[in-house]
This record gives C-alpha cells, structure tokens and sequence, in this order.
C-alpha cells in the first residue's frame, strides 16, 4: 500500500494526492473425503442321514404220511413218510451317510476423494487527485 501526501516533502505543487492501494489474494481449498468398508459372511450347513433296517424270517414245514394195512389172510403191511423243514434267517442293515459345507468371505472397500482448489486474484483501487482546477479519477480496476 502506499499513501502519498506531497506535504512531507516541503513541495506542495497544488496536487493532493489520495489513496491508492495494489495488491493479491490467495485461497486454496483442500478437502479430503475418505470411506473404508468391510464385509465378513460365513455359512455352513451340515446333514446326518442314518437308516437301519432289521429282518428275521421262520420257516417250518412238517408232513407226515402213515398207511397200514392188514387183511384177513394175515399179511401185513405198512409205510410211513414223514418230511421236516426247518429255515431260519436273520438280516441287519446300517447306512450312515454325512455331508456338509462350509463357506466364508472376506470384503474389503476402500476409496479416497481429494479436492484441491487454488484461487488467485490481483486487485487495484485508487481514488482522486485533487489538482488546482478539478478533480481527475484515477479509475478502479478490478481482476
């Protein structure tokens, strides 16, 4: 900045200098924006199948057959068939069958957002000189 006063230096010219002033601004703009995530599943699932099966079977035949005979003359005769079946069976069955799965998973986000900004800007104002006749204007101008 500079402000001038032609009194200081014991030269007064009839000029009267005002204000004028130069200068720059400068801003910038930082912003960080920052999401982590994470995801875990698990899952598992597990079946049992079990069968028994038991069979028992008894089988029993019998038959028999007797004749006898006797005539008057005095002779004699005889026959006897006789037939036995026996069966016995015994069957056991066992299944066992098992299954089963298991499953995991694992998830991971990450993401990162920067915005920077820099804003620059040079202005200058300056106000009237005052002369002997009238006053002049310097101008304000503005980038």
């Amino acid at each position: 900045m500079s402000d001038y006063d032609g009194g200081d230096t014991g030269y007064d010219g009839g000029a009267d200098y005002g204000h004028v002033e130069t200068g720059q601004e400068h801003e910038s703009l930082d912003q960080l924006h920052q999401v982590n995530a994470s995801e875990a599943d698990y899952n598992n699932q597990f079946n049992v199948y079990e069968q028994d099966h038991a069979a028992a079977e008894n089988t029993s035949f019998d038959q028999g057959h007797h004749v006898e005979y006797s005539n008057p003359n005095g002779a004699h005769y005889e026959e006897s068939d006789y037939t036995s079946y026996d069966h016995s069976a015994a069957e056991t069955d066992h299944v066992f069958a098992a299954e089963g799965s298991e499953s995991s998973h694992n998830a991971e986000y990450s993401q990162l957002d920067a915005l920077q900004a820099r804003l620059d800007s040079a202005f200058a104002s300056g106000t009237e000189i005052h002369t002997g006749g009238g006053a002049a204007e310097l101008g304000v101008a503005s980038n």
